[in-house]
């Protein structure tokens, strides 16, 4: 008998190395549509797959969604449901804003906002006016439409991704982390609660706001609780925005893009830093783990918008930045997938210090 391997016949197709990453997804309103970009290209792409993901705001939206689909209805269920969840979105953005939740402010209506005098109102309202007092009945359209396309009781059960949700205790200037375990519709808009726009989410008799003033998002779970060394970070806030900002609403646009970067800036210096520790030998790395981090970043794209950008629904601009998503994420997979496992495909020394 012939034991000799022979050779795969020309029809035989390959099966692809698949890589496990971790994820980490910032936080920007609607802009969280670049980010479903990214995953739907790399879940299409078939290589890669998610131990953990840690998330903030529109990314906690975005990695709850994806958790369910992926428990349900494994890799395309994830895609179908991350496709329905931001029409949803979209649907629900056109029907209802925060600042129309009085009868005297439907003037707004067919008003469009970015670059409009409506969206200077709204913000001016915004600055004397709480939430309290503008949406008393604290309405927020999007717990209906998380609570549609996600079963977060099958989550907390068996979740087929680990998820690390950031949210900002108001009174103590904590970061909370809500796992599978306790997570929920709550635990989601609590990670995406901005203070002038809603009331504070009560959990656990714990007021939270927006998640990205602490964590945007937080690293060290992904770090503690997750075997995989790579960490994937989708960017939604521009780290480099060239020129100075000279209006006040540029200052303002830059002054939240800084505060929303600057936790995230933090956790990559500490990388950088215990990183070069294990390589000088000062550190054992066979007890510290030393992190690969990868980054998939649109500052071109992302700093031709402006704050205002992050309210708009509309289903066609949700669809472009979903389609600027994929062909970033595309061109990452192209050249940087064979780092996955090897090495950190970012510079973090240039592009964090």
């Amino acid at each position: 008998m012939d034991m000799r391997v022979k050779p795969a016949g020309r029809n035989a197709a390959a099966r692809p190395e698949v890589k496990t990453v971790n994820l980490a997804l910032q936080g920007g309103g609607a802009h969280g549509a670049f980010a479903w970009g990214v995953l739907d290209r790399l879940i299409e792409d078939g290589r890669i797959r998610f131990e953990g993901i840690s998330a903030t705001s529109a990314g906690a939206m975005n990695a709850a969604v994806l958790a369910h689909g992926w428990t349900v209805g494994g890799p395309e269920g994830a895609r179908e449901a991350l496709e329905q969840f931001w029409k949803a979105v979209s649907d629900a953005g056109q029907r209802w804003s925060p600042y129309r939740a009085l009868p005297w402010m439907q003037w707004l209506d067919g008003f469009s906002l970015e670059h409009s005098p409506a969206y200077f109102w709204m913000e001016l309202l915004t600055r004397v006016f709480s939430p309290y007092q503008l949406n008393p009945m604290n309405f927020n359209p999007l717990r209906d439409v998380l609570e549609a396309h996600v079963d977060f009781e099958r989550l907390r059960a068996q979740s087929a991704i680990k998820l690390f949700l950031c949210a900002t205790n108001v009174q103590t200037c904590k970061v909370r982390i809500f796992s599978c375990a306790d997570v929920s519709a709550d635990a989601v808009l609590a990670s995406a609660c901005l203070p002038f726009m809603f009331q504070s989410v009560m959990i656990d008799g714990e007021p939270y706001w927006d998640g990205g003033y602490m964590g945007n998002p937080a690293i060290y779970p992904l770090i503690y609780d997750c075997a995989s060394r790579d960490v994937l970070i989708v960017h939604l806030n521009p780290i480099v925005r060239r020129g100075v900002p000279t209006t006040a609403g540029e200052i303002l646009n830059r002054l939240n893009e800084v505060s929303f970067n600057s936790s995230l800036m933090r956790e990559m210096r500490a990388i950088v830093f215990v990183s070069g520790l294990i390589e000088r030998g000062k550190l054992d790395a066979a007890e510290f783990k030393q992190m690969l981090i990868h980054s998939i970043r649109a500052d071109d794209v992302m700093s031709s918008y402006d704050v205002s950008s992050k309210l708009n629904c509309d289903w066609g601009f949700l669809m472009q930045l979903r389609d600027a998503g994929r062909a970033h994420a595309g061109r990452w997979l192209q050249q940087h997938f064979d780092a996955l496992g090897q090495r950190s495909s970012v510079d973090l020394r240039a592009e964090f210090l």
